[in-house]
């Protein structure tokens, strides 16, 4: 749980946040979570499909959202890259949310 409240917290670095936890993380949870909601579809099993598609990801992906924003408020480089962080994982979280 401390790796969770430091991302939500903005306190890794924009670098770790965006890579490693949007893009990499992101990618692995939404990917999962997707192939379970269509084996469960698969299977008939709509409640638990919706639960698994929905229920990880989007929790995932607000967390990491809110943490990649709070650490781009805090990068001390060029304020063009925290810009752009913050834009790819808004609209990239929000478009792994809704596919």
């Amino acid at each position: 749980m401390g790796h969770l409240y430091r991302v939500w917290n903005g306190e890794l670095s924009l670098e770790k946040a965006f890579w490693e936890w949007a893009v990499a993380g992101g990618l692995a949870v939404n990917l999962l979570s997707s192939a379970l909601f269509l084996v469960l579809m698969l299977n008939d099993q709509l409640i638990a499909a919706v639960i698994v598609g929905y229920g990880f990801s989007i929790p995932y992906n607000l967390l990491v959202t809110v943490g990649v924003w709070r650490s781009a408020e805090q990068y001390p480089g060029e304020q063009r890259w925290a810009e752009l962080a913050k834009l790819v994982t808004v609209i990239g979280m929000i478009l792994l949310s809704v596919t």
